[in-house]
């Protein structure tokens, strides 16, 4: 069992390594389909499912701080590459989805609700309202909700682990579905945005040398650093604007001005933040253990339910309206993972849709916990 946090880094950096050279150096067809992000989810999980990764201080402290750090990071380094106004030409679509993606969760919540209700605690309605507040929004929402609501602490324990293991599972298949964009296109007939510019083609052609590796890191870590401090000072609104989400906002508009200056030229910007990407999936994923799926079975399968309406829905919008995959799958993001996994699913599909992660993973920041306030009044007439 692994309980010191620098084993516990140098555990995941070396799996991530590993499987990055498999999947860019094999030719087996399966990886073609399953990046290595998403086989590092795997595998970091089913490790601390099995014991490896021990509950220790230094463990936590060491993945919470690298993940704080590396985040924000990122975020600014994805957004060197970053064209705002093809964004902008996308339009009111982009809210139109989000909106629908909430919609359908709350769908799910009701319809589970109605099937489950018999063998549900009579204070069942409090914990799920909690838990919608973090489907919509980030698990920020759910504490705010929590406080509100007060929720039994036994059935709020059966949420907690309900969302863990469920947004893990969520966000697996998020990341899985970006080798299938073309698949899912053609069956939408959604008409495919292209973000390709010539400046990624000059890009590609400069080489990546210290100089580059050098300041695009240093910068990029200081401006995290100071990002985060500047965010810390910064006052909280509720429960949902606190110093993470100023974080993110200060490193997304930084560099958005970044993108339109020759700095946003640089080498390698994606590539280093391609190594921050799987380091912080890994991180995350080491979180997740899907041994406690036996400990909720009820709460698990309203859970289960509620992801199969959002699915339904959510495929169904996106046959009807021809609407690409990256706009359904970083919709879906924004609400369950908020700000901490929606920027990062989108840049899983494309670096210049990281914007598009913000934005969906904000919305679902400020209006998580109305949303989960009203999901649990349905709930308690029901």
């Amino acid at each position: 069992m692994i309980t010191d946090g620098f084993l516990y880094l140098g555990v995941l950096l070396g799996l991530a390594g590993i499987l990055v050279l498999i999947t860019h150096r094999s030719n087996i067809r399966l990886l073609k389909y399953v990046p290595s992000f998403v086989l590092l989810y795997i595998c970091a999980a089913a490790l601390n499912t099995a014991g490896v990764f021990g509950s220790s201080e230094a463990i936590e402290a060491t993945g919470e701080a690298v993940q704080d750090a590396l985040l924000p990071a990122m975020i600014l380094l994805l957004l060197f590459k970053c064209d705002i106004r093809k964004i902008i030409k996308l339009g009111p679509k982009l809210l139109v989805t989000f909106f629908v993606a909430v919609l359908s969760i709350m769908l799910g919540f009701v319809v589970a609700y109605l099937v489950f209700q018999a063998v549900l605690d009579d204070q069942a309605w409090k914990a799920l309202g909690a838990l919608s507040g973090s489907w919509t929004g980030g698990s920020a929402n759910m504490v705010a909700l929590q406080g509100i609501l007060q929720a039994p602490e036994d059935v709020f324990g059966y949420v907690l682990i309900v969302d863990t293991v469920l947004y893990s599972v969520w966000l697996l298949l998020l990341f899985s579905s970006a080798g299938f964009v073309e698949r899912f296109n053609r069956w939408t007939k959604a008409k495919t945005t292209k973000f390709e510019t010539q400046d990624d083609a000059e890009e590609e052609e400069r080489p990546i040398d210290l100089v580059s590796l050098m300041g695009l890191l240093g910068f990029s870590l200081f401006v995290s650093s100071v990002a985060g401090w500047i965010g810390e000072q910064l006052p909280e609104i509720g429960e949902v604007v606190n110093a993470t989400t100023w974080t993110i906002l200060i490193v997304s508009v930084l560099g958005l001005i970044i993108a339109t200056t020759p700095m946003s030229k640089a080498a390698g910007s994606r590539e280093i933040a391609m190594v921050m990407l799987h380091v912080i999936i890994g991180i995350i994923a080491s979180g997740s253990d899907f041994s406690a799926l036996t400990q909720a079975p009820v709460y698990l399968a309203v859970g289960i339910l509620v992801l199969i309406v959002h699915l339904v829905v959510m495929l169904g919008y996106a046959k009807l309206t021809r609407t690409e995959l990256f706009n359904v799958a970083v919709a879906s993001a924004g609400n369950m993972g908020g700000p901490a996994s929606a920027p990062v699913v989108a840049g899983a599909f494309n670096s210049q849709l990281v914007p598009v992660g913000v934005l969906y993973a904000l919305l679902g920041a400020f209006s998580g916990t109305f949303v989960g306030l009203g999901v649990a009044q349905i709930l308690s007439v029901l």
